[in-house]
């Protein structure tokens, strides 16, 4: 079992806080720091769970440091629990710049510790369903719309929702952006509460991307078309659909009441409609369980520090690309 210990707990480091209480066979909870006392004391009391005012006791008491404070505060604690030989799950974004990203990264391999970034909608159980499929998209759409919360204003909607989707599509496209073209605009904050985004792979893949939170409903979809398939998945909803095509005189081992006759013009298909069976999870507990497990297994996390890498410096060319434009550069 691994000692592990909180830094933050506001609303999402409470959440981590009971998630980590009910991993009980791969975590122990030592303890949490946190530098509001009215907070510190409430989390203390509701949570039976003692808080350190010392941040170096409760690093080196710990097997694992658990980051969910504020982005801008990121590389400084994670610098430093690193360089105590601690293996890190840090929340997303993983740094406030990518060159922060960056020399985390190394950090990581000089010390030979694991770190993971929480993307959590890696374990949204609309993707999870899919694990079974060879992907190979080559068109992505993505939307991610959130009413208006004050709360995350301070970054922009790409760093705050889009980011998401960012590492959704580098986890299941096999190549590297070759072009990005973006735009924006800021209405109710100081920074883009809507934008939208073209990425072009060098394998082909086109992606259109838009997040907005300032939208009178939530929606979180993704919908995904390859040379054999049309996916769609509603992360809110935790729900996939799966159209597949297949040669009328192929292999394939699906139920034939299912299927449909479709004229192409490479000839007639088959068109197989399908819905994934969805297992219903703790996303969050199971990013940490994971996390337990790579440490164990010595294997590479499922959200490593090299995706929260990837993550962030796309996110951040989109927003350079945003700023430039609404500063009529």
């Amino acid at each position: 079992m691994l000692k592990i210990g909180v830094l933050g707990v506001g609303h999402l480091g409470k959440i981590h806080v009971k998630c980590i209480q009910l991993a009980q066979q791969d975590y122990e909870l030592i303890g949490f720091y946190d530098l509001n006392d009215a907070a510190a004391e409430q989390v203390a009391k509701d949570f039976n769970i003692p808080r350190y005012t010392d941040l170096d006791k409760l690093i080196e008491a710990s097997d694992v440091i658990d980051i969910v404070t504020p982005t801008p505060t990121h590389f400084e604690l994670a610098s430093k629990v690193i360089k105590k030989s601690r293996h890190v799950f840090i929340e997303k974004p993983i740094t406030q710049t990518p060159e922060q990203a960056e020399q985390l990264l190394q950090l990581s391999k000089d010390y030979g510790v694991k770190v993971q970034v929480g993307h959590v909608e890696r374990f949204n159980p609309a993707l999870l369903a899919l694990e079974d499929m060879s992907l190979n998209p080559m068109f992505v759409e993505a939307h991610r719309l959130a009413v208006f919360n004050p709360r995350g204003t301070d970054v922009s909607v790409v760093l705050d929702l889009m980011i998401h989707d960012l590492d959704i599509l580098l986890s299941m496209v096999r190549s590297n952006p070759k072009e990005v073209r973006a735009s924006g605009v800021a209405i109710v904050s100081h920074t883009p509460d809507i934008a939208n985004v073209r990425i072009e792979f060098e394998n082909g893949c086109v992606a259109n991307l838009t997040a907005s939170r300032i939208s009178l409903k939530q929606m979180r979809k993704v919908r995904l078309f390859q040379d054999d398939a049309y996916l769609s998945l509603d992360f809110l909803e935790k729900k996939a659909q799966v159209v597949r095509l297949f040669d009328k005189n192929g292999d394939h081992q699906l139920d034939g009441n299912a299927f449909m006759s479709l004229p192409t013009a490479k000839g007639e298909k088959l068109m197989h409609v399908s819905m994934p069976e969805i297992e219903p999870v703790n996303a969050i507990k199971m990013e940490l369980e994971t996390f337990a497990e790579s440490i164990r297994s010595n294997t590479l996390p499922k959200v490593s520090i090299e995706d929260g890498y990837r993550a962030l410096k796309l996110a951040h060319e989109i927003d350079r690309q945003i700023e430039e434009k609404l500063n009529g550069l």
